[in-house]
């Protein structure tokens, strides 16, 4: 009996990581439909093989303009936004050791929204648009340092962590209702649209700027993977191996700003991604970080990219946001993940 469970258990930890690879190999393959999908359909639907002649400079001037200037950057800007949203929820949900972390719900996206919408108020009109995904990343980083100083008591706890940002969230969801309130209609407007979350307009400068971002944090959160495991088996055996809990704490709270501002600043805050698209990920491969980060970034990005897609297609003319189809998926599944975590 002893030797058959020994068979069965080398047979499971083989298919395991095989079935992690298959899994992420299939996420690949999606990405790349929706990609393509992206880039075909539209007001103006482009066949598969013009889609590749644009991308290889062979298609006539029209359609080259629309695939390339204005599908493409908004396609990557949709999947760079998704994946580091859903990466940051990650970072996090693996640092408090809480199914419900997420950069939106903790008060990442709460102080980049209270920064960008006073920003639209008072400075848009002296300083220029291009200065708003500064303040937005500025307001991302102040309300991550606040949360950490309040929830300092001779070191930080996840549940402390947890009840502070929520509070954190909910002050700045209050400094941006008022600042909307007392704003002229026409910035009141644009900073809803600004909130609702959109890749509207994305541009190739925007997918530029974004982009050194996800190549700093990504490798790092990598670099950190076998402590985060470690760290999730409970701070006083994460110590006993070594690892100094606190400090790696601030370093993934400010990992998870880094993935998490730019995105809210170049296309607004998109809700719910970061909750969801990790625990698909832990439903899809082993639960090692260095596979589910992969497998998460991957989730969002199709998620991100396909709510865009909706938003384009099911209600021309009109260009829907896309954090309203993402925010429809969201709530419903952030109720069900607090119904199975009733006490």
């Amino acid at each position: 009996m002893s030797k058959s469970f020994s068979v069965r258990h080398r047979l499971f930890s083989f298919s395991t990581p095989v079935r992690s690879l298959w899994s992420l190999l299939a996420l690949l393959v999606c990405f790349l439909a929706v990609m393509v999908f992206s880039l075909c359909l539209g007001e103006e639907p482009i066949t598969l093989l013009d889609v590749f002649r644009s991308l290889l400079g062979q298609a006539d001037q029209g359609t080259q303009f629309v695939v390339e200037t204005l599908r493409l950057p908004r396609a990557l800007m949709a999947a760079m936004v998704g994946a580091a949203l859903a990466s940051s929820g990650l970072v996090l949900q693996s640092m408090i050791r809480n199914p419900l972390a997420s950069p939106d719900i903790i008060g990442i996206t709460g102080g980049a929204s209270a920064a960008a919408v006073c920003f639209l108020s008072f400075f848009a009109t002296a300083m220029g648009m291009v200065w708003l995904p500064v303040f937005a990343i500025m307001g991302a980083f102040l309300a991550a340092l606040l949360i950490y100083a309040l929830a300092w008591n001779h070191g930080v706890t996840p549940m402390r962590l947890v009840l502070i940002g929520i509070g954190i969230s909910s002050a700045m969801g209050a400094v941006t209702t008022f600042v909307i309130a007392a704003s002229p209609l026409s910035t009141s407007i644009t900073a809803y649209i600004w909130l609702t979350g959109s890749v509207y307009g994305a541009s190739w400068v925007e997918v530029n700027a974004l982009l050194p971002w996800l190549l700093v944090s990504w490798p790092l959160a990598f670099y950190l993977a076998r402590r985060v495991n470690t760290q999730e088996l409970g701070d006083q055996l994460a110590t006993g191996l070594g690892v100094s809990v606190q400090r790696l704490r601030l370093v993934l709270l400010f990992l998870s700003v880094i993935m998490a501002a730019p995105a809210i600043a170049y296309a607004g805050a998109v809700g719910f991604v970061g909750l969801i698209a990790p625990h698909i990920a832990r439903r899809l491969v082993a639960r090692s970080f260095a596979l589910l980060l992969p497998t998460s970034a991957l989730v969002g990005a199709c998620l991100v990219m396909l709510a865009d897609l909706c938003g384009r297609l099911l209600f021309q003319p009109l260009d829907v946001p896309a954090g309203v189809f993402v925010s429809a998926i969201g709530a419903p599944f952030f109720i069900y993940l607090l119904y199975r975590q009733r006490f």
